[in-house]
């Protein structure tokens, strides 16, 4: 994937560099200087790595094995496929304040439990992924809604809307039909044991005849990180954010966030006599190294994204389907507009900020209805990130779960399509409904 990654990012450089080989190889070094010089994304490969530390330090401890063990058998939650990923589902459901963490913890508490039931991680993976974005972009007291309200504030700003930008981005969201199908379509899938395509395929891990369960290991090496990490990531989006939560910072909060982490586990695992410091240490190099390869999937897809952006394909697709467009189309057009760009650049949140502006005259030049427009941008963005192989959320949901990235694409393309398709109808449905 790797190869692919620079393979797209090279031909991208040359279209830009106008075919110079020696001007493409120099604004290549140019670019990945320039992405290793940011601090967001210094700070979220160093969350990929970490993450990968505190899955280590946490099947070292023993704590995943006394979590197995209650759940299966002291509580007996847990007796099925079914009811193994309803734990990872419902986790990703109340678990809305940053994507990546919601993907984190659902993978984390998940994959023991699957393991143990013998469900495929690809199928796990779907869970955290189809979950964690779609959640984040309904309730929207996060960075995604801080996002929107921005967008939104400056096209009020400048006249092309009036009104309040909050009951702008509620209405909007009464519209995110994608994140709506996604969680239903998750969940059927979930209960009823529904295998599409390639997730008919996919099996499950190996170690699900080798798990041994320590019934001495304390429940709390588990769930003790995990709940500083759910709480962490609200007090540090609090204070990056000078007391507003909607302002913090996403890329500081789950990196600090996993830094206290591993702080409580050496302060658990080592001081209470668990392993020593060279065990300690030993299992965070562990896991961390792991996961590199992640952190170099994620490094290039941001760059490769920013090549996308750089050509401006995204203005260049919306100039075109802006011509001739009817106003009971419009919000479809939006929508696919907006999956198209997201996918090929890897971020919701960047095709929001292209596309917010674009949508929104574009409806009120035609008499459309606005929060219609802006909840196409929203689930497009989401659509379009949750197909992408080179999402960060894509890559985050499969690390959490130990999947390969290409599998879980694979494996969740049937369910996002039905998804994608059920959004569809409804934004033809609803443009007809606001006409009539």
């Amino acid at each position: 994937m790797l190869l692919s990654l620079f393979g797209g990012t090279f031909s991208g450089v040359l279209i830009l560099n106008h075919f110079s080989v020696f001007a493409t190889v120099d604004a290549i070094f140019s670019l990945f200087f320039s992405l290793l010089s940011q601090a967001w994304i210094l700070k979220t490969l160093a969350f990929a790595v970490l993450v990968g530390s505190v899955m280590e330090l946490l099947q070292k401890s023993g704590g995943i094995d006394g979590f197995v063990e209650y759940m299966t058998h002291r509580s007996k939650l847990v007796h099925s496929a079914r009811s193994a990923l309803m734990v990872s589902y419902i986790i990703g459901v109340i678990i809305f304040i940053e994507s990546s963490i919601t993907s984190l913890i659902a993978g984390a508490v998940g994959r023991p439990l699957c393991d143990k039931e013998g469900v495929s991680h690809a199928k796990l993976a779907l869970v955290c992924d189809s979950t964690s974005a779609p959640i984040s972009s309904l309730i929207v007291l996060n960075g995604w809604g801080a996002l929107l309200l921005g967008l939104i504030t400056t096209q009020i700003d400048a006249g092309i809307i009036s009104g309040d930008s909050v009951q702008w981005l509620v209405e909007s969201v009464f519209y995110n039909f994608y994140a709506m199908s996604a969680l239903m379509v998750t969940f059927l899938a979930v209960w009823f044991t529904i295998d599409l395509g390639e997730m008919k395929l996919a099996k499950a891990s190996k170690l699900k005849t080798v798990v041994k369960i320590d019934k001495h290991s304390p429940l709390y090496y588990m769930l003790l990180p995990i709940a500083v990490m759910i709480f962490s990531v609200f007090a540090f989006l609090y204070l990056t954010g000078d007391g507003d939560v909607l302002q913090g910072s996403g890329s500081s909060s789950i990196f600090y966030t996993m830094l206290l982490t591993l702080a409580l586990m050496y302060g658990i695992y080592v001081i209470k006599g668990k392993m020593s410091t060279q065990e300690y240490l030993h299992a965070s190099f562990i896991g961390g190294k792991k996961l590199f390869s992640i952190a170099m999937i994620l490094l290039f897809a941001f760059a490769i994204g920013k090549v996308t952006n750089d050509l401006k394909t995204g203005l260049y697709l919306a100039s075109l389907a802006s011509e001739n467009l009817s106003p009971y189309l419009l919000a479809v057009v939006i929508f696919l507009l907006s999956s198209i760009i997201s996918f090929s650049t890897g971020t919701s949140w960047g095709t929001f900020s292209i596309m917010i502006p674009i949508a929104v005259p574009m409806a009120v030049g035609l008499d459309a209805n606005v929060a219609l427009a802006m909840g196409a941008v929203i689930s497009g963005g989401v659509f379009g990130d949750h197909c992408s192989p080179i999402s960060d959320t894509t890559i985050i949901s499969s690390l959490a779960s130990d999947c390969d990235v290409i599998e879980h694409v694979k494996t969740q393309l049937p369910y996002a399509l039905i998804s994608g398709g059920i959004a569809v109808v409804l934004f033809v449905l609803f443009s007809f409904l606001g006409s009539s």
